[in-house]
């Protein structure tokens, strides 16, 4: 007969029996992010956790158990419902049932950490060579991508009036394989920059 669980020391006592079942390294903890009911961390010796919840509370007895990754901004959580019949149950429905998808999901979230990082070190590398070739450009990170800007006050020195500033932005895209460049300012100065930027390189 499946267990009413009513209040969250009823429900912490019963995470604690369904921790001991899924094993001696298991250990419990509060979810007080979880304010939709009642809800308890689980936590084995490897790391592994899930989130032990209740979102019903007029059906106390239906649990949902949710795979907790270390970064779930990128990768759908696994989940499964099951019955309070007992700790052993649930247990074996954890084991059975969402240890599997907890494995997909967290492989596939340390595949797009790994692609995300090699991204991420080609593009600053990039930035890198652009921000070297413009002396005294900044540099702006934004999502996926760098922002470099370069500017220079074209006015001979100490000449007066308005300012006259040429300006480079370049983006540097996600993985580093290419920039985008807007070139602004004095139309015989951006052409001559347009012309040099055409000339073939010589290796």
């Amino acid at each position: 007969m499946p267990q009413e669980l009513t209040t969250q020391e009823q429900f912490d006592a019963f995470a604690d029996d369904v921790a001991r079942e899924l094993g001696t390294h298991c250990r419990t903890a509060p979810l007080p992010e979880y304010s939709r009911g009642l809800a308890r961390l689980i936590v084995d010796g490897d790391g592994r956790a899930v989130r032990l919840c209740q979102p019903d509370d007029e059906q106390p007895s239906r649990l949902k158990v949710y795979a907790a990754l270390p970064d779930e901004a990128q990768v759908q959580t696994p989940s499964i419902r099951v019955t309070a019949i007992s700790a052993r149950h649930v247990a074996r429905e954890i084991t059975r049932r969402l240890y599997p998808l907890h494995a997909e999901a967290a492989e596939l979230a340390a595949q797009i950490a790994a692609r995300q990082q090699a991204e991420a070190s080609a593009r600053a590398a990039v930035a890198e060579a652009v921000a070297g070739a413009l002396p005294g450009a900044r540099i702006e990170e934004q999502y996926r991508r760098t922002r470099i800007i370069w500017q220079h006050d074209a006015r001979p020195p100490g000449q007066q009036g308005p300012v006259q500033v040429d300006s480079v932005c370049v983006i540097v895209g996600a993985s580093g394989e290419s920039v985008t460049v807007e070139v602004s300012g004095c139309p015989a100065r951006v052409i001559s920059m347009l012309a040099a930027f055409a000339q073939p390189t010589r290796e």
